[in-house]
Parts: structure tokens; sequence; C-alpha cells
């Protein structure tokens, strides 16, 4: 038996993916990830088979600079760092502009390879990252089933009523104005219909008896894998499709013997991390710094793309690294603060971890709306938030009530109990059934 797994060419997207793919490879199957170049040594790290199958223009293996892209994909990338500076609404509308080439990179000659590797592969199952649209697409019109996975908040995936890069729910911390929303709807509108229009030409290109769809960006395969706890979905009234939630997929880490010596003498602590992208924002995260040594709480900074030198003055004892064992740190963290990535947010409420959510970008809203709503955590807005700001959400994150700690603590024992690897492996084998 063999499982296929086709992910985007960026650790972010492959971590997740392949820490699924454990449990294939626990049960003595083969696994064949099929990705680009850059991410080759996460996949060797998880003992896997790598095809080369790059799906897009850029790449990132953890750390991502604009300066290591080729050049559309680094103009690309800077623009949307300098949208981030200037407000939600830029970065939403910055971010629609460009989803034709963020998402459908030639997606003809992308299709028809996705095709190649599954007749050379074989497959008994496939995971397909759900932003892999080029994937999925030459999937779907052949007609082959596969394990949809949907990163981030569920709104990824569109459902009756909304429209992709529009965030159905916002934090409290945010209050766009009206009229800039409703601009900013249009323009979703007219993104998803030109992207739906792309996807039926594609379609048409793979196979001319293809049926077109309404909407490329509400399509999914036979089987959707949310990966995302349950309970930052509950009460949001969103009609899923049938589907499964992971919880998360919280994967092994190779052990940092100092990493290992800096927590048993830290005390409490909290994590920082904005991820492989949103690390560029050296200013908000020098504000988190300082607002940490505000309240007297020590702080593990993951500090990504930003130099270190950047955060100030950082206080003896502090970690402070370019790239960190984030599963391991959070595993003992009294809190995180977050951009709202799928792992940090996965993970840290895998784990029992409140969180401050500083959004910048695409669902990474919606998420910060959520953890508002059921009481796991605070949002903020990073633009404006200041070091006072901080320090008041941090305090209120850290002294957290015990009763939505010991929410946090049921999840995290759930979590343990059934871990998403094996509720996708279950699934897929044929052992479980979809929530409809």
């Amino acid at each position: 038996m063999t499982l296929l797994v086709i992910s985007p060419d960026y650790a972010s997207h492959l971590l997740p993916l392949a820490t699924l793919a454990t449990a294939w490879r626990d049960a003595g199957e083969r696994v064949v990830v099929a990705t680009g170049p850059a991410t080759d040594p996460i996949v060797r790290e998880f003992g896997l088979e790598r095809l080369d199958l790059p799906l897009g223009r850029g790449s990132n293996a953890r750390v991502i600079s604009a300066d290591d892209q080729p050049e559309d994909e680094s103009a690309s990338l800077r623009g949307f760092f300098d949208a981030t500076r200037e407000g939600m609404v830029e970065t939403l509308r910055y971010q629609a502009s460009e989803r034709l080439t963020d998402l459908m990179w030639d997606p003809v000659t992308i299709g028809r390879r996705v095709l190649d590797a599954v007749a050379a592969v074989g497959p008994s199952t496939i995971l397909v990252d759900h932003l892999a649209f080029s994937a999925r697409l030459a999937l779907q019109t052949a007609g082959i089933a596969y394990g949809d996975v949907v990163l981030g908040h569920p709104s990824a995936l569109p459902v009756a009523g909304e429209v992709y890069g529009f965030p159905p729910f916002w934090p409290r911390a945010f209050a766009p104005d009206g009229a800039a929303l409703d601009e900013l709807r249009a323009l979703c509108d007219e993104v998803s219909a030109r992207f739906t229009a792309e996807w039926n030409r594609t379609a048409l290109a793979l196979d001319p008896s293809a049926t077109p769809t309404a909407d490329a960006f509400a399509e999914h395969g036979s089987t959707v894998l949310y990966n995302y706890p349950a309970e930052l979905a509950e009460g949001d009234g969103r009609a899923l499709p049938a589907h499964a939630f992971l919880g998360s997929t919280r994967r092994s880490e190779p052990v940092d013997d100092d990493v290992e010596r800096w927590i048993a003498g830290a005390g409490e602590y909290a994590y920082v991390s904005f991820g492989s992208f949103l690390s560029v924002r050296g200013d908000v995260l020098r504000r988190v710094t300082r607002a940490l040594a505000a309240i007297g709480m020590p702080a593990a900074i993951a500090t990504g793309s930003t130099p270190a030198s950047e955060l100030g003055e950082i206080p003896d004892g502090w970690l402070v690294r370019d790239y960190l064992p984030q599963v391991r740190l959070l595993s003992s963290a009294r809190l995180a603060v977050t951009h709202g990535g799928n792992n940090s947010v996965t993970e840290a409420i895998g784990q029992g971890v409140p969180l401050l959510v500083l959004p910048f970008s695409t669902d990474q809203f919606a998420g910060a709306a959520a953890i508002e709503r059921v009481g796991f955590g605070r949002a903020l807005a990073p633009n404006t938030a200041s070091v006072d700001d901080l320090a008041e959400a941090l305090r209120g994150v850290r002294d957290l009530p015990d009763a939505a700690r010991g929410r946090l603590r049921a999840v995290a024992a759930s979590q343990t109990r059934r871990p998403g690897p094996q509720i996708a492996y279950e699934l897929l084998s044929g052992t479980g059934t979809p929530t409809s």
C-alpha cells in the first residue's frame, strides 16, 4: 500500500502533512511526498520518499526571505509585507489581487505533472494540501479521490454565503471601515469569478468533457480533513461539508539539549513566533519583547527573518534564535504569542497553551476571533497595539481563568488520546466515518 502526499514547497504546509503521513509510515506502508526541492530535508527527516513536483514559483525550507525567492515571487512577497504595515483591509486587498498567480501557477503544466506522478507512484491513498489548487483540480478532473487537508481556519474552504479571501469573522480589536469592507468584498467576488474561469479553462484543457464549476474556491476533495480543533469551530454557525476535524498534527522534533536546559531553568515562560513569513515584522516582535519584559515574563522567541538585534535589549536568560523547536517549547509554555498561523495555533491549543494572537492576513483574523469567542486567549491589532496594550493582554492570557484553562487541558487530553494522524489514517483506510 502506498500513500502519496502532495504539498507546496513550504515548510509550514509540509510539516502537518508529513506528520499525518507518519500514520501510514508507522503502519509499514510506503509514503511518497510530491513537493519541491526546498523542503527535501524535511521529507528526509520524516523518513519519507520525495518525488520532485514544484507546485508554485516560491518555496521555503523553514525561514523565508524575499531575497531568496525568484524575482516575481520576491516582488510579490515585498508587496505583501508592505501591505501588512498599512493595515488589515490593505493586506487582504493585496492578497486578493495576487491570487491568480499565487494559487494557480501554470496550472495546465502542473496538472499534467500531478497526473504523471499519480501514474508513476500508483498510490492507494492520496493526501493533498487544500491550497494546492492546480493539483486538486487535476485529480478532480480525472475523477481521482483524495483526502483534502484544509490548513488554518475552516473558512479557507468557503461555504454558502462566503467568498474566499473575505474573513467571515473579525476579532474585537479590529474595526474596519464599512465602505472599505464593501470594496474588499467586491474585489474578492471579482477574483473568485476570474479564478473560477481559470479553473474551468484548465479543467477543459486536461479533459474536454470536464464539467465546469460555479465556484472553484468552494471545490473540495471527497474527504475533507480540517487540521483544526473542533472546539474552535463550535457555535460559529458555518455549515461545513462532510468532514473530520484532526485537532492538530503535533510532530516529533529532535531533542535539543540546550533548549532542554533552558526550559529546566526558565520557570514560567512565553513562547513567541510569527512563523515563516510574518517574522519579517520585527517592529511588532520588538514591542512584544518589551511588553514581556515589562510584565517580568521570560520568553523563548523564534525571530525568523528578523535579526535578533532588532528586538532591542533582550533580558538575560531569554532564549532567542531564528528557529526553535516549537512543539517542545509549547509543551511547557505558560502562554504563546503568535500571528495566528495554523501550526502555532493548533500546536498550542493541542497542548493546552492559551494564546495572544496578532493577526496580519487571510484566515488569521477569523482564527483570532474564534480564540476570543471560546475564551482560549486574546487578540490585538499588531500595527496599533502599544507596549502597554500588549502587556495588559499578556497578563490576561497568563492569568486565564481556571475554567478556561481546564477546557484547554481537556482539548489537549482529547488530542493526545486520538491524534490527528490516527484520525486521518482511520478515515482514509475505511475504518472511520466523516462528520456530516
